[in-house]
């Protein structure tokens, strides 16, 4: 059972070659277009010459009775605990085992030295820790490869690795809107990016030129190469649920560092109760605190317009939360209406506020597909708005006009206090240096 993602990786590293079991399908969910299509036989190995099947999550009860399936591999991230054991108790009552594959079973051992970052939940501020510990191991005078979790929603086979090193790269690679998110920035600081389908051909080529890899896990997954530090982003806006999602408990259980990001934006006992939940959880742990300050690109002035605010896709779907950063800085420069564009939605635009009715008065930057990135553009086209302020971390008029005037809101991680990251990757640093 998975998103595109973990489910590939686990049936790679545990089943792809062991002749005792048949994986008779994967499932799929939380990623719109990908549950009608086939592992391909060139990534499914010599045992699956057709290929092995992909379906909708919906089609489960009805496969594991039909194809008289033994063992159900859980395989997915950022559900609550509550609807991972729904989806166990389903699979239970159909007949079969119910399974959670852990990082003992799944994590590769790299040869070189390998940092993560995961996270407690989507949109925790994983991807600006990762690029902040990037950029301090450049700093350094390091060559570093920046692997991100997978997000194989195209050609599989063509996406088996992938490597971007320029901008010029990443276009080539046709990559999705999700995708640009977490590959520009980086690329833009000099880190090379890796993704892909198979981790283990990944670790490879990454390792071959690189003095260290970053690790950027996706949603709130575990890594799937084994950490030689291991630092998890948990959110102050969202107390308690460092302790209630899969598998973030599991990354905060594992944490050396624990980054307790956003305490610029939260509450007082909102940061006191997630640092609480945190020390309780993983006494051993050093926790870091940290702010996501976001500033605004130059462009019209906000003040007194009528602002549409578009937002990172992850963060406001699966996520849960209802805005992001392009509304926390609308607000802040005095727009007078963030302007909610659901009565010009069109096409799978409309179908995602049905799927996910937790996003507030924004637009999610979705573009899974061609036909979802065109929804998408039409959408904010004909949006009756002054000014569009987008939250996503990509520049979205490369990608097509958008109709108006845009202003870009970034945000990057900021330690307050100690210790730092700086100070956490210290005996990292000194044993790559002096080795």
């Amino acid at each position: 059972m998975g998103a595109a993602g973990r489910d590939f990786h686990d049936f790679n590293v545990r089943f792809r070659d062991d002749r005792a079991t048949v994986v008779v399908a994967f499932t799929a969910a939380q990623i719109p277009g990908i549950d009608d299509r086939r592992y391909p036989p060139a990534l499914a190995g010599p045992g699956y010459p057709d290929g092995i099947p992909i379906r909708p999550e919906a089609e489960l009860t009805a496969l594991v009775r039909d194809e008289h399936i033994d063992e159900v591999v859980f395989a997915y991230s950022d559900l609550p605990h509550a609807e991972v054991m729904h989806r166990a108790s389903m699979v239970l009552a159909a007949g079969a085992d119910f399974t959670l594959l852990g990082p003992r079973t799944t994590s590769l051992e790299s040869p070189i030295p390998v940092i993560a970052v995961c996270a407690s939940r989507t949109g925790a501020g994983k991807s600006q820790t990762s690029r902040r510990v990037g950029r301090l191991l450049l700093d350094a005078g390091l060559r570093v490869a920046l692997v991100r979790h997978p997000m194989p929603y195209g050609d599989l086979v063509a996406m088996r690795v992938q490597r971007f090193a320029t901008l010029d790269d990443i276009d080539a690679g046709r990559p999705t809107v999700e995708e640009r998110e977490e590959y520009e920035l980086p690329v833009r600081l000099g880190m090379v990016m890796f993704a892909g389908v198979d981790y283990g051909e990944i670790l490879d080529a990454a390792a071959a030129e690189a003095d260290v890899i970053v690790w950027d896990g996706g949603n709130n997954d575990f890594p799937f190469f084994v950490p030689d530090l291991m630092i998890t982003v948990v959110d102050a806006l969202r107390p308690g649920h460092e302790l209630a999602f899969h598998p973030g408990e599991t990354n905060l259980r594992m944490a050396d560092v624990v980054v307790v990001n956003k305490i610029d934006s939260a509450a007082p006992d909102a940061v006191d109760t997630v640092v609480a939940n945190v020390r309780a959880a993983n006494p051993d742990a050093k926790v870091i605190l940290a702010e996501s300050p976001v500033t605004l690109g130059p462009g019209p002035d906000l003040a007194g317009c009528r602002v549409l605010v578009v937002e990172d896709g992850p963060t406001v779907t699966h996520g849960g939360m209802p805005f992001g950063a392009g509304t926390v800085a609308a607000r802040a420069a005095g727009a007078a209406t963030i302007v909610d564009p659901r009565p010009w939605a069109v096409g799978t635009i409309v179908d995602t506020y049905d799927r996910y009715p937790t996003i507030g008065p924004v637009l999610p930057a979705m573009g899974y597909s061609d036909a979802q990135l065109a929804d998408l553009a039409a959408t904010i086209r004909a949006v009756d708005c002054d000014v569009v302020v987008t939250g996503t971390p990509i520049d979205l008029t490369h990608l097509f006009d958008v109709g108006h005037p845009v202003r870009h809101a970034s945000y990057e991680l900021r330690e307050r206090g100690t210790p730092t990251l700086a100070d956490v990757l210290a005996p990292v640093l000194e044993r790559l240096l002096s080795g």
